[in-house]
């Protein structure tokens, strides 16, 4: 076994620990170490925190994240499909317009049935 081999990938995690742990270190030995009652406030978009913190939401909120998601996640599979389309022919373009018809369909089903309405 020829320790040579590994100083490159030990210089490198070296050097990551040094780059993700030294900015902390400085950050702990050199700032200021005063806390008062502002920084202690709980604090929320700009406003006192005027309820409860385990108040419930409403699932409305979490069905519209989901399909946010969803629908966000299966747009970024256009990108790559649209760049390699001179090189997957037919077949791809056509495999394409399927899902994009799924999408679609989905979308519309889901505007229908008053997914994303919020009131």
């Amino acid at each position: 076994m020829n320790i040579d081999n590994y100083l490159p990938v030990l210089l490198f995690m070296l050097v990551g620990c040094a780059v993700g742990f030294g900015p902390l270190a400085i950050g702990a030995l050199a700032g200021k170490r005063v806390a008062d009652a502002e920084k202690q406030s709980p604090y929320e978009c700009g406003f006192e925190a005027f309820e409860d913190a385990r108040m419930k939401f409403d699932v409305r909120y979490y069905l519209v994240a989901i399909l946010f998601i969803l629908f966000d996640l299966e747009i970024a599979f256009l990108f790559p499909w649209a760049m390699a389309l001179r090189d997957i022919g037919m077949l791809g373009f056509w495999a394409g317009i399927v899902f994009l018809s799924v999408l679609i369909v989905g979308f519309v089903y889901e505007w229908k049935k008053g997914a994303l309405d919020w009131e």
